[in-house]
């Protein structure tokens, strides 16, 4: 099972370029999902058919679902709410304080991408496509398993004996038997978060596929955007720059001027591009492609002689990889693109990479537990950290 994302700036054609991907799958005869996670709800516009929350056969070996969100909050995350709100208000919290409590920042999403995998893992699918939303949400939505799976390990199971004894000291049976259901549905939770991260993760299953345009902001953005996942630790397979101006005959007039004018920026923009990943173009279409045959004419054209799903990644550089010996270590990460607005700092045994606002910690390899860091330096194969050991932690480098 795979699954494919694609993201990318608002506007530059992410959910019609999805939806011919998927159409394309169907048609080369991989039974494909094509399911939208954006709230903006246009993947249905684009194919042509109202969607709703349940998997609808558009084509042959074609399905395509708008995730209901709504459905999602009241049938997953309500009861733990409900058990949320009950210890609350046992503990003393008015009904109206302990509503707001329960209100979990970015649940909707999580939900919604906990609900993809799950289709993945239930339906005939051999494929699943999914429309995201916006590169900001997007990398928002995808650092949240891994944040608040994080949060929860913390959580548990030291605060809960904790919060236990507390209760059964001021409360009586009756409270703590509230906490043990509020703590069980926290903690099946947190199972889920785990298993979503790690799906997440997994190269071989799991991969986003970057849309742009070729103009500098907006490939700057991108460009960023595929070093905060490479920081999260999910990979990207491909970009497509899309709205390519085609090649035109002489500079005769204002308009052949013009286009000629927009194609050279566009391929100076191409040309100055230096990432790792494969690179698609799609032209700029006269007619804007709505419905399943003009999706697949589109596609057809973007992935000529081309596998939609990539010849896989076998060879991937892993994220982390350990060198040296005789007091000198290097920790090298793999991160494409990396610039000199990412910061690195160590936390414990953890180290903090931050980007555009975004942090993610690294556990560090036991070994470089007992080290400091030293120094570090930024090539194009990612980042090199530098470690000498802790005299405290190895006395004979004293």
């Amino acid at each position: 099972m795979r699954v494919l994302l694609f993201t990318g700036k608002g506007g530059v054609g992410k959910t019609t370029l999805a939806a011919a991907t998927a159409a394309h799958l169907a048609a080369t005869g991989r039974k494909t999902l094509v399911v939208s996670t954006d709230p903006a709800h246009s993947l249905g516009d684009a194919l042509g058919v109202p969607l709703d929350g349940d998997a609808t056969e558009l084509d042959q070996g074609l399905y395509g679902s708008q995730l209901d969100v709504r459905r999602l909050v009241d049938g997953s995350w309500e009861s733990v709410r409900t058990h949320l709100r009950t210890l609350l208000a046992g503990a003393g919290v008015d009904d109206l304080a302990a509503e707001e409590l329960t209100v979990l920042p970015g649940v909707e999403e999580l939900l919604m991408l906990s609900e993809v995998y799950r289709l993945a893992a239930v339906g005939p699918w051999e494929v699943v496509v999914v429309d995201c939303g916006p590169t900001a949400e997007t990398l928002r939505l995808l650092a949240l398993p891994e944040a608040l799976s994080g949060y929860l390990e913390r959580l548990f199971p030291t605060h809960r004996r904790v919060v236990r004894g507390l209760l059964a000291g001021i409360a009586g049976a009756r409270q703590v038997d509230r906490w043990d259901a509020a703590a069980d549905a926290l903690g099946r939770l947190a199972e889920r978060l785990v298993a979503l991260r790690a799906a997440l993760a997994d190269r071989s299953r799991t991969t986003v596929r970057l849309v742009t345009t070729p103009e500098r902001v907006v490939m700057a953005e991108t460009v960023r955007t595929l070093t905060a996942l490479a920081v999260q630790g999910i990979h990207v397979d491909g970009l497509v720059a899309n709205r390519l101006i085609p090649v035109f005959g002489p500079r005769r007039g204002l308009a052949a001027t013009w286009l000629h004018t927009r194609r050279d920026e566009q391929q100076a923009v191409l040309a100055s591009l230096a990432v790792d990943v494969p690179v698609w173009t799609v032209p700029h279409l006269a007619a804007e492609p709505t419905g399943v045959a003009a999706l697949r004419e589109l596609a057809a054209a973007l992935y000529e002689n081309v596998d939609p799903l990539g010849a896989g990644d076998a060879d991937a550089v892993p994220l982390l990889t350990v060198s040296g010996g005789n007091g000198r270590y290097q920790l090298r990460i793999a991160l494409p693109s990396i610039g000199e607005d990412i910061d690195l700092a160590r936390v414990g045994d953890e180290l903090a990479l931050t980007l555009d606002g975004r942090r993610r910690l690294i556990p560090l390899p036991p070994l470089l537990r007992r080290c400091v860091v030293v120094g570090a330096d930024a090539d194009a194969d990612g980042l090199l950290v530098h470690f000498e050991p802790d005299p405290a932690l190895w006395p004979r480098f004293e």
